[in-house]
């Protein structure tokens, strides 16, 4: 277990001005009430640059320090914010376009500096984009070491079976690129000329899912993704987005590895 801080450490934090009561800090990032945050802190359950702290008048500076809660980072930056988008179809995943067509920055505008999308749909694609200007998020989100699940659901032409669902996820197919599973398939609905499926899947390359699902006969009608990690696309409306709260943030930085 950790050491705690020692009586000369505890007063850098309080001589420190840019530092802040870490219980605010907690609370500030979604932990609950102050008195709550209070108590964690008092059970030991707060680390500050890996140490362990337990006395509730710790002043901490973020930009200089690190705390984590129970193994996981606080990420706490007021210039930092992290976007739950809805891309329609035909939107560019990208912030311009010389060609002139509609981009993400059309949709969130310019209100948030330095703001960049973690990863991308296809143009005819749909759902859920991340986007932050926190570059150390977005270097994690979107790094093949710490791919977290993408969720999808596919119109397919064609009815497919459950066999041919469970052997995507036990055997997978061979594509150009190499062979690929995918984490989970159901079926949702079907009818004699369409399947509707829901995937899950960790891979990030290009069109994936498509190429998956028309290597085996069913090209992909329509696709809409509908989960990264543990950030859901919920009721945003397509062409809107939305804030992640702290803990939504939190979250999704625990995923990738942060």
């Amino acid at each position: 277990m950790p050491n705690a801080y020692s009586r000369a450490e505890k007063a850098h934090f309080h001589d420190d001005r840019n530092a802040v009561r870490l219980q605010k800090i907690l609370a500030q990032a979604g932990f609950g009430s102050r008195r709550k945050c209070e108590e964690m802190i008092t059970d030991g359950r707060v680390e500050v640059d890996g140490e362990l702290v337990t006395e509730l008048g710790t002043r901490v500076d973020l930009e200089r320090q690190q705390v984590r809660v129970d193994g996981s980072r606080i990420r706490l930056n007021p210039n930092h914010v992290t976007l739950a988008l809805n891309k329609p179809k035909r939107v560019l995943s990208a912030m311009e376009d010389p060609k002139g067509r509609y981009t993400l920055s059309d949709i969130v505008g310019d209100k948030y500096d330095r703001i960049f999308h973690m990863g991308r749909l296809d143009y005819d694609s749909e759902g859920l984009i991340l986007m932050t200007n926190d570059g150390e998020l977005s270097q994690h989100v979107m790094h093949p070491k710490y791919e977290v699940e993408k969720t999808y659901i596919a119109t397919l032409e064609g009815r497919i079976s459950g066999t041919v669902c469970r052997r995507l996820v036990t055997t997978g197919v061979q594509l150009d690129d190499g062979w690929i599973k995918l984490d989970k398939c159901a079926i949702i609905d079907a009818n004699r000329d369409t399947t509707i499926v829901k995937v899950v899947l960790h891979s990030g390359k290009n069109r994936i899912v498509r190429r998956i699902f028309g290597s085996i006969g069913f090209p992909v009608k329509r696709l809409v993704r509908t989960q990264i990690g543990p950030i859901k696309l919920g009721e945003i409306k397509p062409g809107s987005y939305r804030v992640l709260s702290q803990t939504e943030v939190r979250s999704l930085s625990k995923a990738v590895g942060l």
